[in-house]
């Protein structure tokens, strides 16, 4: 049996996108992957963003943002930026790593909006997010899309 691969998934607050991708990536990938989500500058994770993942019958209420400095000088096989800004602060990690970057809007950017067009942008990306989670598990070689 493989090792497992270790993931980290890392956004600026780690209150969305990321959240998102780590409980995507542990859903559908099963046992292969140890996945973790970290922010840069780390919020609370938004209820919009458990709502959603609700949909898919994937439970996130349990996760909570993490600051990015807990997983420093912990080795990864792989570190996914989900937006440019987290990919411009992003250090460098222990050992050979692949580091992609798969950028999404943010769909919490948008709290003037109301609740229901709020919660259509965090299906929105959480749906681009799992195309771009199913095609990087299905690639076997676990590189980005570009």
């Amino acid at each position: 049996m493989l090792p497992k691969k270790r993931v980290l998934i890392v956004c600026t607050g780690n209150s969305a996108r990321s959240q998102i991708a780590e409980g995507l990536l542990r859903h559908e990938a099963g046992d292969a992957f140890d996945v973790f989500s970290a922010g840069t500058a780390p919020g609370q994770l938004r209820p919009e963003a458990i709502a959603v993942m609700r949909e898919f019958s994937v439970d996130i209420s349990g996760q909570k943002a993490k600051p990015l400095d807990q997983f420093l000088g912990q080795p990864f096989d792989f570190v996914i930026t989900v937006c440019d800004k987290a990919k411009e602060q992003c250090p460098s990690f222990p050992g050979e790593y692949v580091r992609l970057h798969w950028p999404f809007e943010d769909p919490a950017a948008a709290d003037e909006r109301s609740p229901e067009q709020r919660l259509q942008d965090f299906r929105n990306v959480r749906d681009k997010i799992h195309a771009r989670i199913m095609f990087f598990l299905g690639e076997g070689s676990y590189y980005p899309a570009t």
